[in-house]
């Protein structure tokens, strides 16, 4: 349980629909007092053992848990997607997109990520064949966590920081 006088001002927000990182998550948040969002279709099955984690059920229906997330967010929020066009709008609202691997969406990469997401998707509606990701390994989740502890420290940092000026 989060007590008032350790909750951040910040939240993770969880794009969970095909999050393998959920777990790691969840671990981290609780050793650092962070709250979590986890947002998912109904068809998926959504359950954690922790006051400091709520759960929202959005329908099966395309960007329906992208708008929900996009909903809830506040700037210095940590938003956890693969989903390029989620994590550009992320950026709009000042929050810190971070893919599942540990990638951080940052305004200098994102419309590159995007254009490229749009010429793949020509190229398919084309008849064409274009690569998929890599499987997921050991080291992403690795690196997912190293990224996701960096971006929390950082943004407690801020905090306090900001919360004495």
């Amino acid at each position: 349980m989060i007590s008032n006088s350790t909750k951040t001002h910040f939240k993770i927000l969880v794009d969970a629909d095909s999050c393998p990182v959920k777990e790691i998550i969840y671990r981290v948040a609780e050793e650092t007092s962070v709250s979590v969002v986890v947002v998912a279709s109904v068809s998926h099955c959504l359950d954690a053992a922790s006051e400091s984690i709520s759960f929202i059920s959005v329908d099966n229906i395309p960007q329906a848990a992208d708008i929900a997330i996009i909903n809830r967010i506040s700037g210095n929020d940590i938003v956890v997607t693969g989903d390029y066009g989620l994590a550009s709008m992320v950026l709009a609202k000042s929050g810190v997109p971070i893919s599942p691997r540990g990638y951080v969406f940052k305004s200098e990469n994102i419309d590159n990520l995007l254009l490229k997401r749009h010429i793949e998707a020509k190229i398919r509606r084309g008849g064409g064949k274009t690569s998929g990701p890599k499987a997921f390994s050991a080291e992403d989740r690795q690196k997912f966590e190293q990224v996701l502890r960096h971006i929390i420290a950082k943004n407690k940092v801020n905090f306090l920081s900001s919360d004495k000026a």
